[in-house]
């Protein structure tokens, strides 16, 4: 299992929990597992949580942002 984490999409950096509940157009919540095993890059949307393409995410660096994830 992983533990679940909020990140600012403008920053990247990690914020609490309540700053994301506040922001939760310009942050994200995901879950980072504990493993160290294969990850890939995708992008998704702050605002609707679904994955976008790379081109999605460079016409729009302030609502997306680019993560790692397990394959």
């Amino acid at each position: 299992m992983g533990r679940t984490v909020s990140r600012s999409v403008r920053t990247g950096r990690f914020v609490k929990a309540s700053t994301a509940k506040r922001s939760p157009r310009t942050t994200t919540t995901e879950t980072v597992s504990r493993s160290g095993g294969t990850t890939r890059a995708v992008g998704r949307s702050a605002i609707t949580g679904r994955f976008v393409t790379a081109a999605t995410v460079a016409r729009h660096p302030g609502t997306t942002m680019t993560q790692q994830v397990s394959r």
